[in-house]
């Protein structure tokens, strides 16, 4: 039965960190006035009673990993470091020049690429320079992405200095021959080291990120990949599908052949067994593909029903704006996002211009607003619900009607204005969303856009 599901409902489609998803923004309505005009809104609305977030994208690696999908540039020249952060500190001027009063930061993360490329000391200059034009939040949640081959124990400590409290290294796999075809060699010991300090210093949490479905692995693979971690016993854990989009990431995602992929049945099997045993080990399902211990505040944010998601993935507390720093960043302010330039060399010029980086975006309708909480609500609640106007848009009852067969295959259940997904749906919480996704139906795409749902 469950194969059977697989079949049918494991087509291409958005992970929805964002509705409208970036392939569905209308450009043509955007510009970097109006982008201005909804951050001083959403600032002014929100500022002093949740904070902001911030995204700071690092995104240098020495090395390419074929399983990411990440914008990212290789070097091993650690000369571009300081040139980058002076450019990000020149836009965080920018932005915080527009607000009327001191930015609070209530979320901070360092993503990449590689953050831990970057030296001590420059990452100190980061940091030190975006709090001389903001203020801390009280509790605070700022974290970064470590990689366990580079992450020195003097970047830990100086983080944490400086308020980091979360980290996650990315672990993928420990299997050898998997680890060659991702070209991501990392012994168990790097990672225990790197865990083991993080602990040590104060990390109030420490998450792990595995992913399913790459190439060679297998379901031994995925056992003694969990039970490996389970030795260290991290606060979360990442359990992510790989997505297989080389027509978008070129080369770098075809150091494999399609044959080598696990596929369909067999790589969702790959999942639920992995899942199980996650459970067994006393982990708890939060959303999709994460998972935490009960003690982590990512579980106690799913259990009160203030899980939130953005371009960050999953977050413990919500705010209404997050500032997107650096090459490809994302802002959001919840009215309007606005994605600065993927290229390194574009956004240095715009910078060296005193301009905002951003060359597209897109401003949400009244129904975009709608949608786009039903979506939130599905994928970091399991549920949601449309008993009042809040909730009602014009082509809902069209949207129930597209649910009733995932319904009737026992994935959902639809009651007095209200859906809950059940525990069989959880692995199709993509497809439940796509049924709302009017953007996506209304303009079917005419190539492949997105990475398979299961």
């Amino acid at each position: 039965m469950f194969s059977g599901l697989i079949q049918k409902y494991n087509v291409p489609g958005p992970r929805y960190t964002s509705y409208p998803t970036v392939p569905y923004w209308d450009e043509k309505g955007f510009s970097t006035d109006i982008w201005k005009q909804h951050l001083i809104k959403s600032f002014t609305e929100s500022n002093a009673q949740e904070g902001i977030s911030v995204y700071i994208h690092l995104p240098f690696c020495e090395s390419l990993c074929t399983f990411c999908g990440c914008n990212k540039r290789i070097t091993r020249q650690h000369h571009v470091e300081a040139p980058y952060i002076e450019a990000l500190l020149k836009e965080w001027e920018l932005y915080c020049n527009l607000f009327p009063e001191k930015p609070i930061i209530k979320e901070l993360h360092l993503g990449g690429g590689t953050p831990t490329f970057f030296s001590v000391e420059n990452l100190e200059q980061l940091i030190h320079g975006i709090f001389l034009k903001a203020e801390r939040a009280e509790s605070p949640e700022y974290s970064f992405e470590g990689h366990p081959n580079n992450t020195s124990k003097a970047q830990l400590q100086q983080l944490f200095n400086l308020g980091f409290n979360r980290v996650s290294f990315g672990v993928q796999d420990y299997n050898e021959k998997v680890q060659i075809a991702i070209h991501r060699i990392q012994p168990f010991e790097n990672v225990e080291r790197v865990t083991n300090w993080a602990r040590e210093i104060g990390y109030q949490s420490i998450g792990h990120d595995l992913i399913f479905g790459l190439p060679f692995q297998t379901l031994d693979d995925i056992l003694f990949t969990i039970n490996k971690t389970n030795e260290l016993r991290p606060d979360r854990l990442a359990f992510y599908s790989y997505a297989h989009v080389p027509w978008i990431k070129g080369n770098g995602q075809r150091g494999f052949k399609d044959e080598d992929l696990p596929k369909d049945a067999e790589k969702r099997k790959l999942y639920e067994t992995g899942k199980k045993h996650l459970l067994d080990l006393g982990y708890v399902e939060i959303g999709m593909d994460h998972f935490a211990l009960p003690a982590d505040n990512m579980f106690t944010a799913f259990n009160t029903g203030k899980l939130h998601r953005n371009f960050m993935g999953y977050t413990a507390s919500k705010t209404q704006l997050m500032i997107g720093l650096g090459v490809s960043s994302i802002g959001d302010s919840w009215y309007a996002f606005g994605q600065n330039e993927k290229e390194i060399e574009a956004y240095y010029e715009a910078i060296n211009q005193h301009q905002l980086p951003i060359f597209k975006g897109h401003i949400l309708n009244d129904e975009d607003l709608i949608i786009r909480k039903h979506i939130l609500n599905i994928m970091c609640t399991f549920e949601t619900s449309w008993t009042d106007a809040m909730g009602y848009f014009e082509t809902l009852p069209q949207v129930i009607d597209d649910l009733a067969e995932m319904q009737a295959d026992g994935l959902l259940q639809i009651t007095s204005g209200k859906l809950m997904v059940t525990d069989a749906g959880k692995a199709f919480v993509r497809n439940i969303c796509m049924a709302f996704d009017l953007r996506l139906k209304r303009k079917t795409p005419e190539t492949k856009l997105f990475s398979m749902t299961v």
